[in-house]
């Protein structure tokens, strides 16, 4: 396949580290460190933590605050109210402090989209923003972010990251919307008379801590059934903690940004983001990203949404038809209803629709293998991408030796049901230096974009780091039957 390699590589940079807490198990060892750190004298106290601040001075941003933040969450441990010494605070929260280098064992996986600002850029060049996901200690998935522009002639710049990663703000008076999340409830089963007389008891719109105040509460009405009630609290708590938001302000580079596993259900990784600029009818549009969340056990398809990169709402997707990995959106509605691509069954390809973006309850087989390279398993590499041609859908197919290629398919406009034409040979197959990796033999994209009149498509090379291609996008039509 005539496809250009650019030779660019972005690896992991084990230099970039974010601040992290530090827990370490059982109580009783909290306190002993606290005990500990509490015998020290105030001279004891302010050596050692004028020698932590300069011995990591310039790898974070406000390391203080975060130390006072976690000084904060140990707090209750205290044995006494006695007001403590700023100096002292800090330490206790930096013995409850580790750096995390998030991206030090890969980075790939990468996703593309045009940058929310188009500013002060030659004519012919647009700025992209692209995720890719990022592995570290503990093989834990994160999202992390760089920008760079493309030129007239196809020449892509990335933008020098910085120094040190920030971890965002936690929203945690985020609003739900008590029909929403009453709806979410009846799809996982926790729909009852006790969840129900919870919600009609809080308002239209509330906040996390009004619903936990609002279960506590009602577990002290109902004590006789209290064993029987306190795992269905946990579970609600866990459906509420898994809609979230954090909070960036725009001081902050976009290469500084990360999106980092909190909620219980991607407490062990947030994996493959498939960002899309998605349009609404009445021209107004947002960034969304379909992603994996991992709790060690099982696999989630959630959802990402922000206008800006700089406030980051998380939402879980619920329904029959939410399964697996891969799942894409669109980038607009379709005949008014929203529109997905999956894979339910880890093996072919579905199409969905729904009225409602966060409940996606049936879905139907539109591809199955029909080559050698893809005949273990298909699935999408991104959301699709609107042409006059019509949906443009990159693939990955799995063939002999578990390998990895990414292919191509074209579904009509108004009825993406309809398969237009597809690839016979793979696009990217990984060639002798794109094999060796993490996890070898391996080619992987999370979405695409055209620039003048080319597809721009960024790949991982075997589960480890990550290069570009580009095709002309009509030599790439012609070669699709």
């Amino acid at each position: 396949m005539p496809i250009k390699r650019t030779g660019i590589v972005l690896s992991p940079n084990s230099q970039r580290v974010v601040l992290r807490p530090f827990q370490p198990p059982g109580d009783d060892r909290v306190l002993r460190i606290i005990g500990r750190v509490c015998t020290l004298s105030e001279v004891e106290v302010s050596q050692l933590i004028s020698h932590v601040l300069e011995e990591f001075h310039g790898r974070h941003q406000k390391p203080k605050a975060y130390f006072e933040r976690r000084f904060r969450d140990l707090k209750h441990h205290l044995l006494t109210d006695t007001p403590l010494s700023e100096n002292r605070r800090l330490l206790l929260g930096a013995y409850f402090t580790q750096e995390y280098a998030l991206e030090s064992a890969a980075l790939f996986n990468p996703s593309l989209v045009w940058h929310p600002d188009q500013s002060d850029l030659p004519s012919g060049s647009r700025r992209f923003a692209m995720s890719l996901r990022a592995v570290g200690e503990g093989h834990i998935s994160s999202i992390v972010f760089r920008s760079g522009t493309i030129n007239c002639d196809l020449g892509i710049e990335i933008d020098e990251p910085v120094r040190f990663v920030t971890t965002p703000r936690y929203v945690p008076d985020s609003c739900y919307e008590n029909d929403l999340f009453r709806r979410k409830l009846i799809e996982l089963g926790l729909g009852n008379t006790f969840t129900y007389e919870v919600l009609a008891a809080l308002p239209t719109e509330f906040t996390l801590e009004e619903l936990e105040t609002r279960l506590q509460a009602s577990l002290r009405e109902h004590r006789s059934i209290h064993n029987e009630l306190a795992p269905l609290v946990d579970r609600v708590v866990m459906l509420a903690k898994s809609n979230y938001e954090i909070q960036y302000t725009p001081d902050h580079e976009l290469s500084e940004r990360v999106v980092f596993p909190f909620s219980p259900t991607e407490s062990n990784g947030i994996e493959d983001a498939r960002f899309v600029h998605f349009t609404e009818d009445d021209g107004s549009s947002r960034y969304y990203a379909t992603y994996s969340a991992y709790d060690g056990q099982l696999v989630l398809p959630q959802l990402l949404e922000t206008k800006d990169f700089l406030r980051f709402k998380m939402h879980t997707l619920n329904g029959p038809a939410v399964a697996n990995k891969g799942m894409a959106l669109f980038p607009r509605k379709i005949n008014g209803h929203y529109a997905m691509l999956g894979r339910q069954d880890g093996e072919h390809l579905f199409l969905m629709y729904s009225d409602m973006l966060y409940f996606w309850h049936t879905s139907e087989l539109i591809i199955k293998p029909a080559e050698p390279w893809e005949y273990v398993q298909m699935g999408n590499c991104g959301s699709p991408i609107e042409t006059d041609a019509g949906w443009l859908v990159l693939t990955h197919g799995v063939g002999p030796m578990r390998k990895y290629c990414i292919g191509a398919m074209l579904l009509d406009l108004n009825d993406p049901s309809k398969v237009i034409a597809r690839l016979r040979e793979p696009l990217v197959t990984p060639n002798e230096i794109e094999r060796e990796g993490y996890v070898p033999n391996v080619v992987y994209t999370c979405g695409a974009i055209i620039h003048q009149n080319h597809l721009v498509i960024p790949y991982a090379m075997s589960d480890y780091a990550t290069t570009f291609a580009t095709i002309e996008l009509k030599e790439l039509l012609a070669m699709m039957i």
